[in-house]
């Protein structure tokens, strides 16, 4: 378990960019969805979207946000996020799309899941920023989206 005491910055400060970046590029940011019921409390205990068990203590003069940080090294990251992780499940059409689909997708550094054929995408900002990324896949009908972002959960 991870005792994480207060809030050290938000995912946006200039100051954190570059770490951040490096740390991205590594895979270590992971995500603590925070479920609503869950919003206020100054103590809680939840797991990020990568296993990682974290026992949440804040101040109250700390109030959470999304994007808040919680913690920060060379090697990972959390970063707070509110409500359930929304995905986007993906179905190519062929095995040559689904090549395509996986270069993409691994080229963009985007979080995904697999579920028999299908790609699951893990959302982490506007749908429409990643619908433009494979845009002329989906034009193309090499790719087929089954569903809109939704809880993937």
């Amino acid at each position: 378990m991870l005792r994480l005491h207060g809030i050290i910055g938000r995912e946006g400060d200039p100051a954190l960019k570059a770490t951040l970046h490096a740390v991205e590029h590594h895979d270590g940011v992971k995500r603590l969805f925070i479920p609503e019921s869950e919003a206020g409390r100054r103590r809680f205990r939840l797991t990020t979207d990568k296993g990682t068990d974290c026992a949440v203590s804040l101040d109250r003069d700390e109030d959470l946000c999304d994007g808040a940080l919680l913690f920060l090294d060379r090697s990972r990251a959390i970063i707070v996020r509110f409500g359930a992780q929304k995905a986007w499940r993906l179905r190519p059409s062929d095995q040559q799309s689904a090549l395509k689909l996986g270069w993409n997708a691994g080229n963009l550094h985007w979080r995904v899941r697999f579920d028999g054929g299908d790609l699951i995408v893990l959302i982490d900002g506007p749908l429409a920023d990643y619908q433009a990324r494979i845009a002329s896949l989906i034009a193309e009908g090499s790719v087929r989206a089954i569903d809109n972002a939704e809880s993937g959960r």
